[in-house]
């Protein structure tokens, strides 16, 4: 068998056979606005340098910054291992362990185990933050958990016994979990989560707002409703929707790895892996539809189910077929002073192919690229990561996707 094909069937993301189809590129899949002024600048090639090169990391899968405190990078192992080291540091052996949960994270799947984390927005005051993976009880029955934790102060350490899980959704395969926790402008809570798993949508969750499976959530943890240990906004788009689960700010979304808010304007990135033929990014909307599984990208889904909510589909800002790469992995919007030939610029790679692409975007249309800024080589992203300051890094597992795989983190910035 084909060594990509190898890589699809063992992807972090894709969860689904997806063969590789020579000849199929890239695809701006909403022009530009007639009129739009063309931006300024090219989008530079990138270099990375290698951060705590003498660190052995296991299988990370994300990296995010202490608020207000770029020493304080925290390494998510999928396995169930949260790290704490400082990226300037290249001469530091051995990371501190801000938290190990790997007896109570189910990570016998290659997309199981610890995915996510982000601070609340008042950290610097309440210590918390949070953490989605997925677990696995007594009963067998897997299930994606999101939960609150505590840092104790004097230590710098999370509390082992503070869990206190918010929300835990049935999933009943090993495969598409979706993974990313964060906050927005707003102060709420959004999660992305994969539509069960297996491959097709066998539950048709993508287009069904009674399910939270294949949806894009938004939540307020700092209220409880009823029995619930979060509270609804009163402004999210399905609140008053008869059977429609309250949660749900987007739906249609097959496995989004990794979202993003661009930190200037606001918007919502999202990278959604796809099943055969294309991956695509989207920018997520209030209330927005985003096709699955009745469209991959911009293309009718064979055996795909319409839903009974609706079928107007917002388009993604850009698609790429399955020749070249087979598993979207999103990243950010450049906002870093340091960089300014990257500002606006949208990074995102794939899995398998490893290339690095950049595009920008105004208005959510797309006005330039997308443009192959780098090529990883044997370095196979699996995330990326933004500091305080808009410094840009990127997750690697190092040359496989096995088990026990090393990975590393690495500093981006523009080629001279």
């Amino acid at each position: 068998m084909h060594s990509r094909s190898i890589a699809v069937l063992g992807s972090l993301v894709a969860g689904s056979l997806a063969v590789a189809t020579p000849g199929w590129g890239l695809v701006q899949a909403t022009p530009a606005p007639a009129g739009a002024a063309a931006p300024a600048k090219a989008m530079p090639k990138l270099k990375l340098q290698r951060v705590a090169p003498e660190i052995v990391l296991r299988r990370p899968v994300q990296v995010v910054f202490e608020p207000g405190n770029d020493q304080r990078m925290y390494v998510l192992e999928q396995p169930g291992r949260v790290l704490v080291l400082d990226p300037a540091d290249r001469e530091a052996k051995e990371p501190k362990v801000f938290l190990d949960m790997r007896k109570q994270v189910n990570s016998r799947g290659n997309e199981e185990g610890l995915l996510s984390l982000a601070f609340h927005p008042d950290f610097a005051k309440n210590r918390t933050f949070f953490l989605y993976y997925t677990a696995q009880g007594a009963d067998r029955k897997r299930t994606n958990v999101l939960s609150r934790w505590t840092m104790d102060k004097d230590t710098g350490l999370a509390k082992a016994d503070s869990e206190e899980v918010l929300l835990s959704v049935d999933d009943p395969y090993s495969n598409h979990n979706g993974g990313t926790v964060l906050f927005g402008r707003d102060g709420m809570l959004y999660l992305s989560c994969g539509d069960g798993g297996a491959a097709n949508d066998p539950l048709n969750a993508g287009q069904d707002l009674g399910t939270l499976l294949a949806k894009v959530l938004r939540i307020d943890v700092n209220s409880k409703d009823g029995d619930r240990a979060y509270g609804i906004p009163k402004d999210n788009p399905f609140v008053a929707t008869p059977g429609a689960r309250p949660e749900i700010w987007a739906y249609g979304l097959r496995n989004v790895w990794r979202m993003s808010f661009d930190r200037k304007t606001g918007e919502l990135y999202a990278a959604d892996v796809g099943q055969n033929a294309y991956e695509e990014v989207d920018i997520v909307t209030k209330g927005g539809n985003y096709g699955w599984n009745v469209r991959e990208g911009l293309h009718a889904f064979p055996g795909g189910t319409p839903g009974k909510f609706g079928s107007e589909y917002v388009d993604p800002v850009v698609e790429y077929g399955h020749g070249d790469g087979v598993s979207i992995t999103g990243g950010y919007v450049s906002r870093c002073e340091k960089q300014p030939a990257l500002e606006g610029v949208y990074l995102y790679a794939d899995l398998v192919s490893c290339k690095v692409w950049g595009i920008r975007c105004e208005g959510g249309k797309l006005v330039q690229g997308p443009d192959v800024l780098h090529v990883t080589r044997n370095q196979l992203p699996t995330s990326f990561g933004e500091a305080n300051d808009g410094t840009m890094y990127l997750v690697t597992f190092e040359g496989s996707q096995d088990p026990r795989a090393k990975g590393a983190i690495w500093r981006i910035q523009a080629a001279e």
